[in-house]
């Protein structure tokens, strides 16, 4: 399945039916009288979150949406049927902006979580609707109301607790792997992951927490260089941002600046998230090496530093029951 994380759609709700005029005729009704009906409800659009997407490839192929009109209304003082509703299903985590793409309408945050964006019109009135003492036979009906319209921008940004974050071939796809049962692609080449990945962490029985891996940042990746910064939206959610340092390489600490540079350039909040910082690839790298380019990686960045194996699983075990008590730190503050 391929991943899309933007959409533009157009969506309308259903004009109200139209009211009627109609007398009635029967034969033992001396007078008559009006008796047209009202038009029915033009259909809404919905929007529901629903957790069993992960992607809008969907609106890719479909991009208009619109609810049908009321049905109109009819003699013997008969209402219109009110249309069905348009119910559109979007992933867990999506945002609905408006065609400036920058006023947010809706944030589907949580699962069964819906939102009316355009109302249905009301039906117009019959001629019956009209009667009065001094207006025996009214011969006035309304048309329907118009419903609504409008283009709007659908934006993803998935559910995860942690963010994996770092330059192309740090071992974000390899720790995914063997941290969760995710299968991302993983090479020796830079832009393996071209799209966001999610994976389960299970600690035990009781325990867990949902990790995503992004496409690796690069410099100027704020201006567009690489893949882009687009992808970061996805981590936005995240209780702490894991980064990942590759130990192999000679000038950590200007890789460790450049993603931080990026992620500020981006989102100051985003920045200003816990971060953990892990450096890896530590089974190349020899026991003076290690401890050398750690200390060098803390004294810069002026917290801990943890050391991690993708591989070997060195270090795996305390980091994951690391990231699982800020998780629950997390949701026991939010709660609060």
């Amino acid at each position: 399945m391929k991943f899309l994380d933007q959409a533009k759609i157009y969506v309308r709700s259903g004009d109200g039916g139209d009211g009627v005029i109609a007398f009635r005729r029967e034969k033992y009704i001396e007078f008559g009288g009006p008796d047209g009906g009202n038009g029915g409800r033009g259909g809404d659009v919905i929007f529901r979150a629903v957790p069993a997407l992960n992607t809008l490839i969907d609106f890719r192929y479909t991009q208009h949406f619109k609810a049908r009109k009321g049905g109109n209304g009819a003699g013997s003082d008969r209402t219109g049927a009110a249309a069905d509703n348009v119910i559109i299903d979007v992933p867990v985590g999506t945002q609905i902006f408006d065609e400036d793409r920058e006023t947010l309408l809706a944030d589907l945050d949580e699962a069964g979580k819906e939102i009316l964006l355009c109302r249905g019109g009301d039906g117009g009135r019959g001629n019956a609707h009209y009667k009065t003492s001094t207006n025996r036979a009214p011969r006035r009906a309304d048309k329907g109301w118009p419903g609504e319209e409008r283009w709007v921008w659908l934006r993803l940004k998935l559910i995860a607790d942690v963010g994996l974050v770092g330059l192309p071939n740090a071992g974000k796809s390899t720790l995914l792997s063997v941290a969760s049962r995710a299968r991302p692609k993983i090479a020796d080449y830079p832009f393996t992951t071209l799209h966001p990945q999610l994976g389960v962490v299970r600690l035990n029985t009781t325990e867990e927490f949902v990790i995503a891996d992004i496409p690796g940042l690069i410099e100027g990746a704020s201006e567009g260089a690489g893949l882009g910064d687009r992808f970061l939206g996805h981590v936005e959610r995240c209780a702490t941002l894991l980064h990942l340092i590759d130990g192999t390489e000679s000038q950590i600490v200007k890789h460790w600046r450049l993603i931080r540079h990026e992620l500020e350039a981006y989102d100051p909040g985003l920045a200003a998230k816990p971060e953990i910082i892990v450096l890896n690839k530590c089974d190349s790298l020899t026991a003076e090496q290690k401890s050398a380019k750690k200390r060098a990686l803390a004294k810069a960045s002026g917290a801990e530093v943890l050391t991690l194996s993708g591989v070997t699983g060195e270090g795996l075990p305390e980091l994951l029951r690391l990231l699982q008590n800020r998780v629950n730190a997390a949701k026991e503050s939010k709660q609060a």
